[in-house]
């Protein structure tokens, strides 16, 4: 649940620091104002599975009990479902709760809250995932606590993202937040001991005018413009990073 800048991406690092502190929601105004484009781009979103492929060697899910931390409408949510224990989704906004609960009927739990504040007990989670949602870096340290509060010992906290270093979706993202240093975002999460995983990932879409309408919710008009001269099919690459982190399983015995 990227923020675009079109709608004020250029102050989100601003506003998240004050929506932790205060536990709110960190606002995604892509899908919170235009859910069914967004299930476009989710449905073109990597195709070839890489991402999944990542997750299931790092951060297995089967037969675990899973948390997707801002879950959207509940686009990943089957997937965890097809082999895990137990599926919760948790989302702060509540058009996309229903959306999310329309979605998965009573397979599977979706309730309201935010990352800041998960309504789950502690320890009651083996696997945290958040894809896209709300873990960007600096400013989401209250987040990253209550993940290790609800998660169980050795469990563990994959945080998915786009790659802003890498072109060509990471150019386009620079363009329109050039106050971001993917630099400083990579030492933070290295700092509080994540593993980082690159992931390859093809996005695909049926039409031309699918891909327009997905490239226009994410950035802003001019990079929009910029970023659909650039793509003359319906297919192009975009990088992810995949961060892991396990919470340890007992006491930490200095060496």
């Amino acid at each position: 649940m990227w923020l675009p800048v079109g709608v004020g991406l250029v102050s989100r690092a601003g506003r998240r620091l004050a929506a932790s502190a205060r536990g709110d929601a960190v606002p995604s105004p892509n899908i919170w104002h235009w859910p069914e484009t967004y299930e476009i781009e989710n449905r073109a979103q990597d195709v070839h599975g890489d991402i999944w492929r990542v997750l299931a060697e790092h951060a297995p899910w089967q037969g675990k009990d899973v948390l997707d931390v801002g879950c959207g409408d509940g686009f990943h949510l089957p997937r965890f479902a097809e082999s895990a224990r137990s599926v919760t989704g948790v989302e702060p906004h509540p058009p996309l709760v229903a959306r999310a609960q329309a979605r998965v009927g009573d397979r599977i739990e979706v309730v309201a809250g935010s990352a800041q504040r998960l309504p789950l007990p502690d320890a009651s989670i083996d696997v945290v995932h958040a894809r896209t949602a709300y873990f960007f870096g600096p400013g989401c340290e209250p987040g990253l606590a209550e993940a290790d509060r609800v998660l169980r010992p050795g469990g563990v906290l994959a945080v998915v993202d786009l790659d802003l270093a890498r072109s060509p979706y990471g150019g386009w993202l620079r363009a329109d937040l050039p106050n971001v240093s993917p630099h400083e975002i990579e030492k933070f999460f290295d700092i509080k001991g994540f593993d980082r995983h690159a992931v390859d990932t093809t996005w695909r879409f049926e039409d031309r005018a699918a891909l327009e309408s997905v490239l226009r919710i994410e950035f802003s008009k001019a990079v929009a413009k910029r970023a659909l001269a650039q793509m003359t099919g319906l297919s192009f690459p975009v990088a992810y990073v995949v961060r892991v982190r396990r919470k340890p399983s007992g006491l930490v015995v200095p060496g």
